[in-house]
């Protein structure tokens, strides 16, 4: 099994600092956002897949240099500006097209730290054997309408974390589950990417595969069991810089 790496954003809130330089390579503590998420999922996969720009992509192979034995594959998707982006979704197609990925597939953003090891999600999704999410609690109801919901069938539910239904950015959310950027695709799932897009799914939050996959076949979403630090703009990545402890 493979992970890749969701990283062909352009960070435009993070101006200076990402003008010309990728987030997730941006440091906190003293290792980049990248290797913090890298370091923890190297034991479970046997290779990574970066997908990035064409503006940052040397940038990420001059990353994959210092990743030593354990291979990096690094995608360029050819767009120039924020504006041009293909979005997430087909960004996960193209790599998965360009790179023959043929197997389960762990996707992560590239943005994001958290005090968890990544290993405990790949190892729930083994053992359900459905593509699986994570999801956390969120219980300021403005912030909902920004993020990918979730419903699941509940705790009286003969398979309580089984999706019923996500949407991303909802006018009227139906929970207060949220489902951050990770995701664990079958490989039969994965194959299904093609069906998905040409059935009109979502292409800018990866999420919004997971929207129409869940009415394609079961998905599964495990409560998240720590904290993550999402840097998405410079006073949050002040933040995770003075408070981030790396992983328990």
């Amino acid at each position: 099994m493979k992970c890749l790496i969701l990283a062909a954003g352009y960070a435009t809130r993070l101006y200076p600092l990402t003008e010309n330089f990728p987030k997730p390579l941006l440091k906190v503590g003293e290792k980049t956002i990248l290797d913090w998420l890298a370091d923890d999922i190297a034991p479970a996969v046997d290779g990574f897949v970066v997908v990035t720009n064409h503006k940052f992509a040397d940038h990420f192979r001059d990353w994959a240099r210092t990743r030593g034995a354990q291979p990096v594959a690094v995608v360029d998707d050819g767009t120039t500006s924020d504006a041009t982006r293909l979005g997430a979704v087909r960004d996960i197609e193209y790599a998965v097209r360009e790179t023959g990925i043929d197997d389960d597939l762990l996707v992560v953003a590239g943005d994001n730290v958290l005090d968890f090891s990544l290993q405990r999600f790949i190892a729930y999704a083994r053992g359900k054997g459905t593509s699986c999410i994570m999801r956390f609690r969120e219980p300021d109801a403005a912030k909902l309408t920004r993020c990918g919901v979730v419903e699941t069938a509940g705790e009286d539910a003969a398979d309580p974390d089984l999706v019923l239904r996500m949407e991303e950015k909802p006018a009227q959310p139906r929970s207060h589950w949220v489902c951050p950027p990770f995701y664990y695709f079958t490989r039969a799932d994965l194959a299904r990417l093609a069906a998905g897009l040409a059935a009109g799914c979502g292409t800018d939050a990866p999420g919004s595969y997971i929207a129409w996959l869940c009415t394609q076949a079961p998905v599964h979403a495990m409560p998240m069991p720590g904290r993550r630090y999402d840097i998405g703009n410079l006073e949050s990545y002040r933040e995770v810089q003075a408070t981030y402890r790396g992983i328990a």
